[in-house]
């Protein structure tokens, strides 16, 4: 059994073509998708502005072989965002990600007081 990795997965993208309903739509839920939704998932969550409604990020826990490494959770994370935002019937383009494998990272712990 190959060694899995967790990766937490930062997608960003443009709205691209939006329809004037699924824009109307995103301004009335922007409150639901500001900086207090801001949460790693597998499902992922969606985060952006409404004014101006230009730019997007969506956050996922991702959990793979470590051999396929950082580049694999990528692509699939940005699978899943294209996946939802298709069936949310919104346009997007230049979608890119970027990918931080927590198995891996060095934790800087904060020395205790000398006395």
């Amino acid at each position: 059994m190959s060694e899995r990795h967790t990766y937490r997965v930062i997608v960003r993208g443009t709205w691209d073509g939006l329809t004037e309903e699924a824009r109307e739509r995103l301004l009335a839920e922007a409150g639901r998708h500001g900086l207090a939704s801001m949460r790693f998932t597998e499902e992922g969550t969606l985060t952006y502005e409404p004014r101006p409604l230009k730019h997007f990020s969506m956050r996922y826990v991702v959990v793979s072989d470590a051999a396929d490494g950082e580049e694999m959770a990528g692509a699939i994370a940005e699978d899943r965002a294209e996946t939802t935002l298709r069936a949310l019937g919104y346009g997007w383009t230049g979608l890119r990600s970027t990918v931080t494998d927590l198995d891996t990272m060095k934790i800087n712990r904060k020395a205790a007081p000398r006395r």
